[in-house]
């Protein structure tokens, strides 16, 4: 398995719609303002956040249960940022949609700009043949509010190609987070 480079990326993106929209290089600035760089890194891609938030909240005093998961512990956000609260959690959307070939996984990591400031950001692999946007997870483990920029970079994707195709992909089982096309919750 190797880590697959800029070109083979820019490639994929351009030739077979791997990373929808796709940025061709790093931006850092729009007009003049600093911004949390997204797009295509040497080695990887780094992935924005949308504008739409979902925000851990006690106010029903919900039980977070990974089989059977209840909307009523978020709020719904939608903005050019988000503050997640101390210690709390928000799950976001990537802007970019991907499609990942039958020999490669990735592994998605969190930019050290917001990990700097206490920021956690998890997503598990995009398995081989998976597509959609990509739900993400931040963590504020501070004892401080926290700011997320929308339309900014989060999480940088790393690219790995096999070097043979699987025998069963996430397409092929019906992954239950296939073609996910906003937010999603968990699903048991």
């Amino acid at each position: 398995m190797s880590v697959k480079s800029d070109r083979w990326i820019r490639e994929m993106a351009l030739t077979h719609k791997m990373i929808e929209p796709f940025v061709d290089g790093q931006v850092k600035a729009i007009d003049g303002k600093k911004v949390i760089s997204y797009g295509l890194s040497s080695y990887g891609y780094d992935l924005r956040v949308s504008r739409k938030f979902k925000l851990f909240t006690n106010l029903y005093n919900s039980i977070v249960d990974p089989k059977n998961f209840s909307d009523a512990a978020f709020i719904d956000i939608e903005g050019d940022y988000c503050i997640v609260p101390p210690n709390s959690f928000a799950l976001a959307c990537s802007v970019e949609y991907f499609r990942i070939p039958r020999d490669v996984i990735t592994v998605c990591i969190g930019k050290s700009t917001y990990a700097r400031c206490g920021i956690i950001v998890n997503v598990t692999p995009f398995e081989p043949e998976w597509e959609g946007y990509v739900t993400l997870e931040i963590s504020n483990t501070t004892p401080l509010p926290a700011k997320i920029y929308a339309n900014e970079g989060l999480a940088q994707v790393l690219f790995y190609q096999a070097s043979e195709v699987c025998e069963t992909s996430y397409a092929d089982r019906g992954g239950k987070y296939m073609k996910q096309v906003d937010i999603t919750l968990p699903l048991a």
